[in-house]
């Protein structure tokens, strides 16, 4: 299992001191934090996509994951959402090959279509057709990045004539997908349709949502042939603040909760944190915390926290990394290992795809000879072409 963090990058003024970080100060901050993470032992740092304030989290994600990539050697490197909907699938197969190859195959992404209507007028998008958006642009990666000389027409971009995407992926294996969705049982589908990865980033979500969101993915999954429904790929999102005294970290965290631009002004820190993942306290809580997601999501594979948030300052970030890494990744890893079947995945890596790969054990979209899905559509085909006789 891997753990990690993930930023969407905002501009936060600290609400204990007044102070705004520029930025350039923000930018640098997550370099920072990037290297930090990879010194510390965590295995992932993902950063999200946004086009608008407060937020500094790249428009391009590969710019500031290629340069970390420059100044790291073991760190995976993902986003926490890479825009399907308004973002062109070509530029997407083409910018993040480019960066497979830059950081030798330690990248992954995560689909999402965003959660800021006003971003698709900006790219001349209609946020009611965000679902057909999503569908379509990733079928078109998804092919880009399998077929080379493709010809393809579809209802939101001009269509393609004998095109190949440079550079091809490396080793002919392309990076792993996560869908990313808080509310679209759509996405869920999708996700397992390819056979690929789907995270619910479930910070602002209670568990009964989520565990129906997580359900639904296995079920489908499984129905597409991709293997067992315990099988399947799934994260999760998290947020922690933590001291070794729960009262301290409560007490030094409050202030950020409540003036964040996001949830502050709302729910009482103490509401949210019953209703959502949030866990403010002691490591020790934590781990009680999140050990018992597997109660309800499964044996999984991806588990990103966001520690960088709400004006926290850098000091007190680089200081909750460290806190996270050793005294509660070591723990979790340890008990959600010793449970997971021996049938169940690890979270997939370059050169576990690469092995697939060249044994000829690529997922098959739409459903594997065998599974109900495909029998499905054989006797529906059957039945078709009887009625025709």
């Amino acid at each position: 299992m891997e753990f990690g963090i993930f930023t969407i990058g905002d501009v936060t003024t600290d609400p204990t001191n007044g102070t705004t970080p520029s930025e350039h100060e923000r930018i640098m901050s997550m370099l920072t934090i990037a290297k930090h993470a990879e010194e510390a032992g965590l295995d992932v740092f993902a950063t999200g996509q946004h086009h608008n304030p407060p937020f500094v989290a790249p428009a391009n994600p590969p710019v500031l994951l290629a340069h970390i990539a420059a100044q790291t050697e073991r760190i995976h490197l993902s986003t926490s959402t890479t825009l399907i909907t308004t973002t062109d699938p070509v530029r997407i197969a083409e910018d993040y090959s480019y960066l497979q190859h830059l950081a030798g195959g330690r990248v992954s992404l995560m689909m999402g279509r965003g959660n800021t209507g006003p971003v698709y007028p900006w790219f001349g998008k209609d946020i009611r057709a965000g679902i057909p958006l999503a569908v379509e642009n990733y079928n078109l990666l998804h092919r880009l990045w399998r077929e080379r000389n493709l010809s393809w027409e579809g209802n939101f971009r001009t269509p393609l004539d004998g095109f190949t995407v440079t550079p091809w992926p490396l080793d002919d294996v392309p990076p792993f997908v996560w869908h990313g969705s808080i509310r679209s049982p759509e996405i869920a589908e999708q996700a397992a349709y390819y056979g690929d990865g789907f995270f619910h980033n479930n910070i602002f979500w209670p568990t009964s949502h989520t565990a129906r969101m997580v359900k639904l993915y296995r079920q489908r999954y499984e129905y597409y042939g991709h293997g067992a429904a315990h099988q399947a790929f799934v994260g999760l999102g998290g947020q922690v603040f933590m001291r070794a005294d729960s009262q301290a970290a409560v007490h030094e965290f409050r202030p950020y909760f409540d003036n964040a631009p996001v949830y502050g002004h709302g729910p009482s820190l103490e509401d949210f944190a019953e209703q959502t993942p949030l866990t403010v306290g002691s490591p020790q809580q934590v781990i009680e915390r999140y050990a018992g997601f597997r109660e309800w999501a499964g044996d999984y594979q991806r588990q990103l926290f966001l520690l960088d948030h709400a004006g926290l300052p850098l000091k007190t970030v680089l200081e909750q990394i460290d806190i996270l890494a050793e005294q509660v990744v070591p723990v979790l890893r340890k008990e959600l290992d010793a449970a997971r079947p021996a049938d169940v995945p690890d979270a997939p890596t370059h050169e576990w795809l690469r092995v697939r790969h060249l044994a000829g054990q690529d997922p098959v979209p739409g459903g594997a000879p065998g599974s109900r899905a495909h029998e499905e559509r054989e006797a529906a085909a059957q039945e078709k072409k009887g009625g025709r006789q």
